[in-house]
């Protein structure tokens, strides 16, 4: 059995989950946690330390870390996790996949590297998730979907059979999509909506049945 990826966790809010399925699947090992807000540094995320801030990563880098997981949840926009995922790489650190060991991954899956999936997720035979996406606490993806890269699958949403999700698109919480519906590239769907035909690139939509709202990204989202 190889040893565990020693790895930096990137971000704020969301590192305290992602590093809890870390420990709890026993790999990745997070070693620190770069963070921008000052006042977390010194401190501890689940007993990992929180060094400093994203200019300290060549550093964690020539200190023999060799992975790095994002640690910043995707809520509506997600512009900021992508651009934390290209900072890791540019330091030359290999982005590392998380996957509680309570979520279910069926046969043939494919999940990209840096994605995360967490506790009580479900993804089902023929699925492709994508580089750095989440698919977040007890979220449904069903079989031969594809989650484009650094999408975001909110808490307990549904993706149905065969859809499509496009690249930093959002699916919120507790939200649903019907059989093969396609969301475009940095599209949003709201909490709680029914999503039962395709989202345009750039669109909101929100709901029961999901309808358009408001501007298209550049606007303000629900």
């Amino acid at each position: 059995m190889s040893a565990p990826v020693a790895c930096v966790v990137l971000g704020g809010g969301h590192a305290a989950v992602v590093i809890d399925a870390m420990l709890s699947a026993g790999a990745p090992e997070p070693r620190a946690v770069l963070d921008r807000n000052s006042e977390r540094w010194g401190g501890d995320i689940l007993g990992v330390p929180v060094v400093g801030g994203n200019d300290r990563i060549a550093e964690m880098a020539a200190s023999g870390i060799s992975g790095f997981v994002i640690g910043l949840g995707g809520v509506a926009d997600a512009g900021p996790r992508a651009r934390l995922f290209d900072l890791g790489r540019a330091a030359g650190l290999d982005p590392v996949a998380v996957i509680h060991p309570r979520a279910v991954v069926g046969r043939n899956v494919a999940i990209g590297p840096g994605a995360v999936v967490l506790a009580g997720a479900v993804i089902n035979t023929g699925t492709r998730i994508g580089v750095n996406a989440i698919v977040n606490t007890g979220a449904v993806v069903e079989h031969d979907c594809i989650v484009g890269d650094h999408a975001g699958i909110a808490p307990n949403a549904c993706v149905t059979g065969g859809a499509r999700i496009g690249v930093r698109a959002f699916i919120g919480a507790g939200a649903v999509t019907r059989e093969s519906v396609v969301v475009g590239d940095d599209a949003l769907v709201g909490a709680g909506a029914v999503v039962l035909y395709d989202v345009p690139t750039n669109g909101v939509v929100a709901g029961v049945p999901a309808r358009p709202l408001g501007c298209p990204t550049s606007g303000v989202r629900p």
